[in-house]
């Protein structure tokens, strides 16, 4: 089925629409599901999102308008009982239940946004993902997690301090691509995978992101580990053979050489 998701890997960052690009990702798990009843799903929101302000010209009526929408209308918000249930970052479950990561929530209010032709981006901030909407003359920091609220400066350099021990707002928020937010989606499932003991699924996450983002290192790394968890040495060498292949880093690249001198050597038939 990950056949599914090739295009993915092949498609310039920018042309990745994020909500139909996770929505696929978790069509992978629920096999018997009509992936176009969710994709009429996301349209209806549009469609209440353009009818509640589809002309607003600030990101403060923006963010009002989304709030009104995604909140009160369709009742979208953070999963705070149960946080790290796996359903939080499938976004075929977010969608069926409402409830969600500040990740996949975020996807949902950037894609919607950008429907309408809003500037808006989801924010590399560690721990808790926050969205931004407009640019550089007209930024307001939104949470979908906690319902759409605005985000003052102050308390985004809080979390920053909160996670990392540093502040480093505004420069150093950086804003995640449209690869890197769905590697960030697949990640956050394949570590409470590994963390609830299933290595197997873990493996079949990571397998998904070197098919989304075939240059990200850290797939391929995680899988060569993963594969050798379950005695598959040769699939262990070829991803990690792959990673080589795609890491120009210097450092890196020795580290994974000798990864792979390290392997046991094919015995010879």
């Amino acid at each position: 089925m990950t056949n599914t998701i090739l295009h993915l890997g092949l498609m310039e960052d920018g042309e990745i629409e994020l909500d139909l690009a996770a929505l696929e990702l978790a069509a992978l798990d629920h096999p018997d599901v009509d992936l176009d009843e969710y994709i009429d799903a996301l349209t209806d929101i549009e469609i209440a999102l353009r009818a509640a302000d589809g002309d607003a010209a600030g990101t403060a009526a923006q963010a009002q308008a989304l709030s009104a929408v995604m909140v009160e209308e369709f009742g979208f918000s953070g999963d705070r009982t149960h946080y790290d249930d796996p359903q939080n970052a499938d976004l075929i479950a977010v969608v069926d239940r409402r409830l969600g990561l500040p990740l996949s929530l975020s996807i949902l209010y950037v894609a919607m946004a950008r429907r309408l032709g809003w500037s808006a981006m989801p924010l590399n901030t560690p721990g808790h993902v926050l969205v931004q909407l407009g640019d550089v003359s007209d930024p307001l920091i939104i949470d979908p997690f906690n319902d759409g609220r605005t985000v003052a400066p102050e308390q985004v350099e809080a979390l920053l301090e909160q996670m990392t021990g540093q502040v480093r707002f505004p420069d150093g928020m950086l804003p995640l691509s449209n690869r890197s937010a769905l590697v960030r989606l697949l990640l956050n499932q394949a570590t409470r995978a590994e963390q609830a003991g299933d290595p197997a699924r873990a493996l079949v996450l990571y397998d998904r992101m070197t098919i989304v983002a075939p240059t990200h290192p850290h797939g391929w790394w995680e899988r060569a580990r993963l594969q050798l968890v379950a005695g598959d040495v040769a699939g262990a060498r070829s991803s990690l053979s792959a990673m080589l292949e795609i890491t120009r880093d210097d450092d890196l690249r020795l580290q994974v050489s000798a990864a792979l001198d390290a392997l046991p050597r094919p015995t010879p038939s």
